[in-house]
């Protein structure tokens, strides 16, 4: 049985489309891309020409297991990412925000990073 995607993750997948034709992820400036669900927020640096994954962090990490998915965790979150990016020696990234709107916790996030010292 073919299952239709509700029309907001469409409309999601085709801007996650769209951006991910420019942006592109190198050594020097890795990608930054953020996914989120109701329960679980988690980010990825990818260097894409390598194609392999340089640091990360998700809510489903046991010392971040008391972190929910709203604007005061994904700021936690992304203050804690860029202590691990600053420990890689890594200060600029792009950021990917996978389709989704850049409001709320996806914002946060940014912020928190931001925060952190890393460069977007």
């Amino acid at each position: 049985m073919i299952k239709k995607l509700n029309d907001k993750n469409r409309k999601r997948l085709h801007r996650k489309i769209h951006i991910r034709k420019t942006l592109r992820g190198t050594a020097d400036r890795p990608r930054m891309t953020v996914t989120r669900s109701n329960k679980n927020l988690s980010v990825q640096v990818i260097d894409d020409d390598k194609g392999i994954t340089l640091a990360s962090i998700s809510t489903l990490e046991k010392e971040f297991a008391s972190v929910k998915p709203t604007v005061e965790g994904a700021t936690k979150l992304g203050e804690a990412l860029g202590a691990r990016l600053k420990d890689k020696k890594i200060t600029k990234v792009v950021f990917d925000r996978n389709g989704y709107l850049y409001h709320g916790v996806v914002a946060a996030l940014a912020d928190g990073t931001r925060k952190a010292g890393i460069e977007f």
